[in-house]
């Protein structure tokens, strides 16, 4: 049987200081990450699905295809689990600034440049009613870059887009440190992401 399981880390909970306290990661891989991994092989176990040959962001593209009576859990745990597994990926204790290349191209096409791109990101993050996420994605039907949220643990790929970069706007994801203060958070995290990896996720993209 295919089970999903916890990604490490591609650093220490430790080295995204001080803009992400380890304490912080700590239970936010450990604790709320895990409890997605869980979710996700129980979800599949219960629709007959366990060994699923498909990986979760394919099912997530087709959910119209799951059971009815199991959409609802595989929406919810296998997008907390995708959405973090990508999210660990595009930080990085050495955050290279900006974008570059084809990526950096694109955003100066459709948001004029990178500041006005921080700044439409950051006011769709804010304005995010409870727990969500902002998106960075490819939008095949239009052959495009866009920012787009979503709510609680909703995936881009269920609206069929690709995902590039993610920001979790879920309190857990910052009250330790930032306590009520979003904005405050979302200024900081622009310190650790990883435009590297982002860039070639894009640059890897049928555009």
């Amino acid at each position: 049987m295919v089970r999903y399981e916890l990604p490490r880390l591609p650093y220490g909970y430790d080295e995204l200081e001080p803009f992400i306290d380890k304490e912080t990661m700590k239970i936010h891989h450990q604790k709320h990450h895990q409890a997605y991994v869980d979710g996700l092989n129980k979800s599949l176990e219960e629709i007959g699905a366990a060994s699923h040959p498909k990986y979760i962001s394919s099912i997530l593209s087709e959910l119209t295809s799951i059971p009815e009576s199991g959409r609802g859990n595989i929406n919810f745990f296998g997008g907390g689990f995708e959405n973090h597994r990508l999210f660990w990926e595009i930080m990085t204790p050495n955050g290279d600034g900006k974008p570059a290349g084809k990526l950096e191209d694109a955003i100066d096409v459709y948001f004029d440049n990178f500041e006005n791109f921080k700044k439409i990101f950051a006011e769709k993050a804010i304005s995010i009613q409870g727990s969500g996420w902002c998106w960075l994605v490819f939008n095949q039907t239009y052959n495009k870059i866009e920012i787009i949220t979503t709510q609680n643990q909703d995936s881009p790929w269920t609206a069929q887009k690709t995902p590039l970069l993610g920001l979790d706007v879920w309190e857990h994801a910052y009250y330790l440190k930032y306590q009520n203060k979003r904005p405050d958070y979302i200024k900081a995290w622009w310190n650790i992401v990883n435009w590297d990896y982002v860039g070639n996720r894009f640059s890897e993209l049928p555009v």
